[in-house]
């Protein structure tokens, strides 16, 4: 029972939340908003926080990758690689 009531409230907060919002954003009554600047605005946004978000997985991919590599002159076989176990 906690959970559907957990769920309830979830998606309660995921679907009236933003739509009170929408209807609250006009500063007067009679203003309207032009939907297509808001959907560009989300997308451009959230398309922004993918990029920063791929950038840094990607720096840290290529780090670990030049770090750990097998011809790194600092790179030790582990206990593991060396037959030591």
């Amino acid at each position: 029972m906690n959970k559907v009531v957990g769920l309830c409230i979830v998606m309660t907060i995921l679907i009236v939340i933003p739509s009170v919002e929408y209807v609250l954003a006009a500063a007067e009554a009679g203003e309207y908003l032009d939907r297509r600047v808001e959907i560009w605005n989300l997308f451009f946004r959230m398309m922004t926080v993918a990029f920063v978000i791929g950038a840094v997985v990607s720096g840290t991919l290529v780090w670990l990758i030049w770090r750990f590599r097998e011809s790194n002159p600092k790179a030790t076989p582990t206990k593991y690689e060396a037959g030591d176990w």
